[in-house]
């Protein structure tokens, strides 16, 4: 039986909870609220932490679920009264800043690569391949748009026209929010949200991250040389530990090289 002491004073603890791949992307090892949200609950409540820190290296991925996430953090912060802070490694972009954007701080190596405060969708078009193919394309919809963007049908200007509304009003979303969490910290006389990249010191100068700094060093200097670190993290698929993966996951690993290829990772 463990005595405890009341008088004994226990060292800090700071919750670390890892955020490493894409989001939302195909592939169960993909960051998504659901997956994140018991590791979360715990790494804000499980033993009273001083503060949440964030490590985190993602190209993006899911807009919505990256909203979720991001949520879920916030709310998780005030409901305990912690604060959190972010860490970026690799890559903090697109959907990855905007979890890094969760935190009340954010901070970077050297070389880590930050921003692409946008929204992008990508496709195929096949109809001409089929067409060469003697194979012709039939599809009956109730509902004019309800075929828009077909990959097998020649491309149609309105629903390009639709899904440039879309994305302009999700790249919207991301600047409320980006401005919303940074807010007088951002430069003003450059313009943030183009999609651009920065590695981390112009990243700091131009008020997106908070300075360079590594996880244990600077929290250590915040809450002092007895800090103990506590960490979570999402567990591999039960299968992909004996290297039985199933076609899901090796699809998602494509998808997540060519999401951290884009940053030249």
């Amino acid at each position: 039986m463990m005595l405890r002491l009341p008088f004994i004073k226990k060292p800090p603890i700071v919750s670390v909870v890892r955020m490493s791949g894409t989001i939302g992307m195909a592939g169960r090892a993909s960051l998504t609220d659901a997956a994140l949200a018991p590791i979360l609950e715990k790494a804000f409540k499980r033993g009273k932490p001083v503060a949440v820190a964030l490590e985190i290296n993602s190209p993006g991925g899911s807009p919505v679920q990256s909203s979720l996430i991001g949520a879920r953090i916030r709310r998780l912060s005030e409901e305990n009264d912690i604060p959190v802070f972010a860490f970026v490694e690799d890559v903090a972009a697109s959907g990855g800043y905007w979890l890094a954007a969760a935190a009340d701080e954010i901070y970077g190596d050297d070389c880590s690569v930050l921003g692409s405060i946008g929204v992008i969708s990508a496709g195929f078009g096949a109809h001409v391949f089929l067409a060469r193919q003697g194979v012709e394309r039939r599809v009956y919809t109730a509902g004019k748009s309800k075929s828009m963007l077909d990959p097998f049908s020649p491309e149609n200007p309105e629903d390009v026209a639709r899904l440039k509304t879309l994305l302009d009003d999700m790249h919207g979303n991301f600047i409320s929010y980006v401005k919303s969490r940074r807010g007088e910290k951002l430069d003003t006389k450059h313009d943030l949200f183009t999609g651009e990249i920065w590695l981390a010191r112009r990243a700091a100068e131009l008020g997106l991250i908070d300075g360079i700094g590594h996880l244990k060093p600077k929290m250590l200097a915040r809450f002092g040389e007895k800090t103990k670190f506590r960490r979570y993290a999402m567990k591999r698929p039960f299968l992909s530990r004996f290297g039985a993966s199933l076609a899901q996951d090796a699809i998602g690993s494509i998808e997540e090289r060519a999401e951290f290829a884009r940053f030249g990772l």
